[in-house]
């Protein structure tokens, strides 16, 4: 009888590991961290008393998420301005071919969403996420914290609760986000004030994470008069050399801008109602430099 080899269970599982690590932390690197330490434990193992790796690799890979948690958000609260996740690349590599299925992991993983998240307990998001992203029963999820399915049951009804009081109103219409995306830019670029307002929500707000390495505001920007001057402002100043792209980060169409080839800034907007509702800009450059350059 032939039986995998451990490294060929931990890749088959990878990708499920690093969404759960990944929407747990918003960052990239310290997701791979997670995963990278939660190979070290599967290795370690007996293998030959997990009945069901997957389970056993999830149940790992959370409680590491949990503690990785707690320590960045004491780092977080000294963090230079508003503070968004690490972009994300969610093409899903073609494996979801199921539309629902792509869908819900798409919007669990919004910037809108991830937001949010970060203002749940760390054992709060841990149900949220294997609840609401991957659909795990309560009992399963009882295991994974080693809780009670009860308190488990109370911890997800708080926190669907509190991510559906604060999540934007957005569609994930990828032809429109787009389209709307081009018009923005023309219409910054043009220096078209009227055109941007025309675009914008009246309460639309405009969220810039540097980390305090680039410029970008360091509170948020609400009003669509307000985020259209600014915009105008910063397109006025230019980059040199620059080049743009779009990507899907994030569940959604992103823009891309190079300065000399390094990336500069991912712009994303969150769009309901045919208009714009938040404008997102990332310009930390260490949050940047897992996209690569060209």
């Amino acid at each position: 009888m032939q039986t995998d080899s451990a490294t060929d269970v931990f890749q088959e599982h990878r990708p499920v590991l690093l969404g759960v690590a990944y929407r747990m932390l918003g960052r990239v690197a310290d997701a791979e961290d997670v995963v990278q330490e939660a190979w070290l434990r599967w290795s370690a193992a007996d293998r030959g008393q997990v009945r069901e790796p997957r389970a056993y690799l999830v149940r790992v890979t959370t409680r590491l998420a949990i503690d990785r948690l707690r320590q960045v958000q004491a780092r977080r609260e000294s963090y230079v301005g508003p503070w968004l996740p690490e972009p994300l690349a969610t093409d899903f590599g073609g494996t979801v071919t199921d539309t629902a299925e792509r869908a819900v992991l798409a919007e669990s993983v919004t910037l809108a969403v991830l937001v949010v998240m970060e203002s749940l307990s760390p054992l709060e998001r841990a149900v949220f996420v294997l609840r609401e992203a991957f659909g795990y029963p309560y009992a399963e999820i009882a295991t994974v914290l080693d809780r009670g399915e009860a308190a488990v049951r109370q911890l997800a009804g708080r926190a669907r609760r509190h991510v559906e009081e604060r999540r934007p109103r957005f569609e994930v219409d990828p032809v429109r986000q787009r389209d709307l995306t081009e018009r923005f830019l023309t219409a910054a670029a043009g220096g078209d004030l009227d055109g941007l307002l025309s675009l914008l929500a009246d309460d639309a707000r405009l969220v810039g994470d540097s980390g305090g390495k680039a410029k970008a505001p360091l509170r948020i920007i609400e009003s669509a008069d307000k985020v259209g001057r600014f915009l105008l402002g910063v397109i006025k100043g230019g980059l040199p050399d620059a080049g743009m792209e779009f990507l899907e980060f994030n569940g959604g169409i992103a823009l891309l801008v190079r300065s000399g080839g390094k990336p500069d800034s991912l712009l994303q907007l969150d769009v309901a109602d045919g208009r714009i509702q938040t404008v997102y800009i990332i310009r930390n450059t260490d949050k940047l430099a897992s996209i690569g350059e060209n």
